[in-house]
């Protein structure tokens, strides 16, 4: 028997032995799943208050009375950071780099309202407010907030015990009476701060006369399914949303028992507000609310409390989170009366990414899941070309006149433009502070590509199909108009000429020529060692003849004109150079392509042009001959194997670069 690779099997055996196998896997996997109940059941903890103040407490007290914005601070430490320095130093936390790509410095500006918070500050009075274009990462954001609590809770530093029955989960350390606390504090070095909610006031009162040693604690887990520490309010409709959604309401099926609509054990404790107590509240699109929302919310931050019918101020300590759109905030930016709501709210921009290799990592992200796309080849830059054209639509034009978009996107990548140095980058920003918040978004990209795949007969997609189907989506997108279609086309025209047609270039040179790294390699050793004579003032002996000569300036200029290097920036371009090789060879290293990119430019740019003649031979044959055509197959193969092509993508790059070179 042939399986699909084409290798013979044994059609007996081979079914038994993979049957086995798979066994195999299913045992482990079951006993995984044993091991992990068994896990979780360890970590289960349930005593009296009295027992907890013995057995737990004493153990990490300032642990245990930590607030939500502490928990949440510790959460994030816990998952760990990583520190990058480009331009400046950005910390990246790891709770978010897996995910999230092009936001680090919306993330730590959310991780340091956290922090603040944590150490006390006004800043733990005010609502976190999430502000970006649709598709930007915002609810992704949060929603790794929200799993990195659920995760945290299960280990020994995320421990968080509440009062058993609770419906808001409070911390047993409210169980502590007013007379008591400051021997409290003064014994355990914690201060408590919140008071018993009005269920467990009645239950402590009625069911355990009072002895508040007697009522059970357990350890919780963070769980938004179970409504445990992390909850979620999204409205729906705003003319009808009820603000019971977020603190509840009497429950009429419960007041026949109990007799009285006031007692708190005939309220409805299901609002979001207390699902989320001593966690986390995510508010979506929180400015489609109605105002009363708002003003709940802002006071809940603000003071750490709610207040509903029949019943005192309900103690609720709980970080909350919203998030919501630039046309919802400027419609509330228009209204007078919400300038006391802004001013009690944090507000964090999470922009679109400027940088084109993380937005290809985010449609990486989003493509990966995706059957359609995991049976679709797509050509090395395919993701890139539409990047960019993402970048370029977000982008404002300079001041400079020197500065055009392409230009800006380079820049932004961390490449090297001529005559703006990185360190302008920074103030390049300056120029438009809301660069970000508008343009293509992830999801408009995507459903292009998918569209693309969708249409095309062969499971191959290259980086032109990409530019075609996003020209396509423009054009038919009712939403637009004929300016911004006809500038997101030339924006299009722009990625295709000053990325793509670079980038494609590179890989069928490069390709083309099999012994291309040697050759570029000896060409850098005789460019350092015409450099290095020049530099001394001395002749050359030819390896060949064994004569002397004078150092070969004409070769020198050709390759540092590629680069743009001018007649009077030579000198010391060239003592740059040679400093660079000194310092390889004092360290005990080549000095190799790698170790001065300008200059591995600058070569790399030299070798093409040097042999385009040769690519134009192998590829303008309309019928080749058998050479020829050997010499086609050995660039395409090698694309292939290489540069991330396919066949046919490599065969419709080949192609393409020789229209390119007979219109140069």
């Amino acid at each position: 028997m042939v399986n699909e690779n084409g290798n013979h099997v044994d059609s007996g055996q081979g079914k038994q032995g993979a049957g086995k196998q798979g066994a195999g896997k299913e045992d482990q996997f079951l006993e995984s799943l044993v091991s992990y109940s068994k896990a979780q059941k360890a970590k289960q903890w349930e005593g009296t208050f009295g027992e907890f103040l013995q057995e737990i407490l004493p153990k990490a007290p300032q642990q245990i009375a930590r607030t939500s914005h502490q928990y949440v601070w510790d959460m994030m430490k816990w998952c760990g950071t990583t520190t990058s320095d480009e331009g400046e130093r950005v910390t990246r936390y790891n709770l978010f780099s897996k995910e999230l790509f092009g936001v680090d410095e919306a993330i730590e500006r959310v991780a340091n309202y956290f922090k603040a918070a944590s150490e006390g500050s006004e800043v733990g009075r005010r609502l976190l407010l999430l502000l970006g274009p649709p598709s930007g990462g915002k609810s992704s954001l949060v929603t790794l907030i929200k799993r990195g609590l659920e995760e945290y809770s299960r280990t020994d530093e995320g421990a968080i015990y509440a009062i058993k029955g609770s419906p808001i989960h409070e911390s047993p350390l409210n169980l502590v009476p007013y007379s008591k606390r400051a021997e409290f504090e003064e014994t355990y070095g914690v201060r408590i701060e919140g008071e018993l909610s009005p269920y467990t006031r009645t239950i402590l009162e009625q069911e355990y006369e009072g002895d508040f040693t007697r009522v059970p604690v357990e350890r919780v887990f963070l769980n938004e399914a179970a409504r445990v520490g992390i909850g979620t309010y999204a409205p729906h409709d705003p003319t009808t949303a009820d603000i019971a959604d977020l603190v509840g309401s009497v429950d009429l099926s419960k007041v026949a028992h109990y007799g009285d609509e006031g007692d708190p054990r005939a309220w409805s404790w299901s609002g979001a507000v207390y699902a989320a107590s001593r966690g986390l509240l995510e508010m979506i699109e929180i400015l489609k609310v109605k105002r009363e929302f708002l003003y709940l919310l802002l006071t809940l931050t603000q003071e750490k409390n709610v207040k509903v019918s029949r019943f005192p101020l309900i103690h609720v300590d709980e970080s909350i989170v919203a998030h919501t759109n630039m046309a919802e905030f400027n419609k509330f930016l228009q209204e007078k009366e919400n300038e006391a709501l802004l001013d009690r709210m944090v507000i964090v921009q999470v922009p679109y990414t400027l940088r084109y290799q993380d937005e290809a990592r985010i449609y990486r992200k989003l493509t990966s899941a995706t059957p359609t796309f995991r049976q679709v080849h797509l050509d090395p830059h395919a993701l890139r070309v539409a990047a960019v054209f993402a970048v370029l639509t977000r982008l404002q034009p300079s001041e400079r006149d020197d500065l055009d978009l392409a230009k800006k996107a380079r820049l932004y990548a961390g490449e090297d433009v001529e005559g703006i140095p990185q360190s302008e980058v920074d103030r390049i920003r300056g120029e438009h502070a809301d660069e970000g918040m508008e343009g293509v978004s992830p999801r408009f990209v995507v459903n292009a590509l998918a569209g693309a795949i969708s249409r095309s007969e062969r499971s191959s997609l290259t980086s032109m199909d990409v530019l075609l189907a996003l020209k396509d989506t423009i054009e038919s997108d009712a939403r637009m108009d004929s300016k911004q279609k006809k500038h997101w086309v030339d924006l299009l025209v722009t990625t295709r000429k000053d990325f793509y047609n670079r980038w494609v270039k590179e890989d069928v040179h490069k390709a083309l020529f099999v012994s291309f790294e040697d050759e570029a390699q000896e060409l850098l050793d005789k460019y350092l060692d015409e450099v290095e004579a020049v530099l001394d003032n001395r002749k050359i002996t030819d390896p060949i003849t064994g004569e002397e000569r004078d150092a070969d300036e004409r070769f020198l200029r050709s390759v540092e004109e590629k680069i743009s290097v001018s007649d009077s920036g030579k000198q010391s371009f060239r003592q740059e150079v040679v400093r660079k090789a000194m310092g390889a060879y004092k360290r005990g290293e080549k000095f190799s392509l790698w170790s001065h990119s300008r200059l591995r430019e600058a070569i790399e740019q030299y070798l093409f042009e040097e042999r385009r003649d040769v690519l134009r031979l192998v590829t303008s044959s309309a019928r080749p001959d058998a050479e020829t055509q050997e010499k086609i197959s050995a660039v395409e193969k090698r694309l292939v194997e290489d540069y991330g092509y396919d066949e046919h993508s490599a065969h419709e790059a080949l192609n393409y670069v020789t229209t390119l070179l007979s219109q140069e």
